[in-house]
This record gives structure tokens, sequence and C-alpha cells, in this order.
């Protein structure tokens, strides 16, 4: 059997792997002024960087929501809830979990067994990050803003309890947030700010996601998009992992999951969608 593509197709980047025998080859991603041109820029790439012929792949299959600008009948497209799924099961090797796609905005997929299903999502992500850092920090890039905030200090932004009570609140450590960005002054450095906005989109993001699966006996939280390429994801999901008993975990190729996840649809009937 030949290679199996699946492409995660964003407004301005796109995500592309193979899958070959069950197993991720050569994840990349490529950014582009529009999703056509960074589809196909993404292709040719991925075919020329990994010395793979046409006559090499069995298959490609798209997803995201750039997707929707292609309607060659060449490809198969797969619903990006699915894909979401099937690709944070591959990688975290675990099949009753909560997909946390933390993208643009974050969507919540559940996984139980073969059972995929949408559960909702918030509109808090990457382009919550982006904007606020747009206004106040005179910059969207994301990596710079991380990089900012390796000098801030939450404590001078954010509202904890021990702030405002001399005692621990049933349930809550000294150190949880009563109020993101309730300490923050008028003259917050920028590096504050930086570490400020992070932690705000990430707390939230790993909260709402917990709190949406309450009502079942899931436990385990697989992370997944650009988001969690940020460095403070190590300082932000270990308070929220104590405070609840869960699990936020951040697989290998977090950030191509969906795009695995597109490719394994091809080998399952039930996801395939038509063009």
């Amino acid at each position: 059997m030949g290679i199996v593509i699946g492409i995660d197709v964003g407004i301005s980047t796109t995500k592309i792997v193979g899958i070959r025998d069950g197993h991720v080859v050569s994840p990349i991603r490529v950014k582009a002024t529009d999703p056509v041109t960074s589809l196909y820029g993404a292709f040719g790439k991925y075919l020329y960087d990994n010395k793979i012929q046409l006559s090499d792949v069995e298959h490609v299959m798209l997803t995201g929501v750039g997707s929707a600008y292609i309607n060659e009948p060449v490809y198969g497209k797969a619903n990006e809830f699915i894909a979401d799924g099937l690709g944070a099961r591959h990688e975290s090797g675990r099949d009753k979990i909560i997909v946390v796609s933390m993208g643009t905005g974050t969507s919540l997929v559940k996984c139980d067994g073969d059972k995929i299903e949408h559960i909702g999502g918030i509109g808090i992500g990457g382009g919550t990050l982006q904007g606020l850092a747009r206004l106040m920090l005179k910059t969207d890039d994301i990596r710079t803003v991380s990089e900012i905030a390796v000098k801030g200090d939450v404590s001078n932004v954010n509202l904890r309890i021990k702030d405002i009570s001399a005692h621990p609140l049933p349930g809550l450590p000294m150190s949880a947030v009563a109020s993101l960005f309730g300490n923050a002054k008028s003259d917050a450095s920028r590096e504050d700010i930086a570490i400020g906005l992070i932690w705000m989109v990430l707390q939230s993001v790993g909260q709402s996601a917990v709190l949406a699966s309450l009502g079942s006996n899931i436990r385990e939280y697989i992370m997944i998009g650009n988001l969690t390429l940020l460095p403070q994801c190590r300082m932000v999901f270990p308070p929220i992992e104590k405070l609840y008993g869960v699990k936020l975990v951040i697989p290998e190729n977090s950030e191509f999951c969906t795009a695995i996840g597109a490719a394994l649809c091809y080998y399952d009937e039930r996801f395939k969608m038509k063009v």
C-alpha cells in the first residue's frame, strides 16, 4: 500500500503529514497568503522533501476550514472534529478522552471508544491571544508574545485567593486564581501583560474543557493545536490538573493531530465525507 496524506488546510497555514503502515511520516507546515496557495505549496513541498512520487500516494485527505475552497474530486474530505478525535487517539494511545483543539478558538471533541462527537467549544484560543496582543503589545506574533512573557510575573496581573482571603476557601488552594487580570495595574509592564494574556487564554481553555466533562467519567484531556507549543503550558496546566484531579496531556505531534486524523479517516468508511 502507498502513503496516505492528510492535510489540515487553514486560512494561511497548512499542516500536512503522511501515514504509512500506521506510522506518521514527516509532518510539516507551510504558510501562505491564502488557503489554495498554502495547500498546493504544502503538498508540493511534502512530496519534494520526502522524495515521494505521485505514484506512491494512495490517497489525499483534506480537512480544516480552508478545505471548503477545494472541490477537486481527487481529494477526499474528512470532518474536522472526527479528524481531531482520530488524530488525538492515535498520538495519545487513549480512547476515552476529551480532545481539546486549541486553534483560533477552541473546540471540544469527546471520544468514548469508537464513538467520536463534537460536544462544543469556546471562542477563546490563539485568535484571542493574537487580537489582545495586537491591542496591548503591538504585535500579533504568538512566538514573540511567548518570549516576552518569559520575563513576566503573573502574580502582578492575576488576583489569587491569597490576595483576597486570609484562609483557603473550600476546595481551593491559596494559589488558585480568583480573577484573571484582577490585579493588573495601569502601568503593568509589557512582560507582565504578555504572561497575563497567555495565562488567561490557556487557563480558560483548560478549565472549560474540564467543566464540560463533569457529567462524565472522563478525566483525561488531550490538548492539540498550535497553542500546545507554548512553553507556558507547563506552568498553567499542572495547577488545573491538581485542582480537579485530571490529566491534561500534550501528545507527540500535537500540532499535527488534525492532519493525522484526516489521513486516518481514509481507512474507515464511517468517517469519509463526500466532496
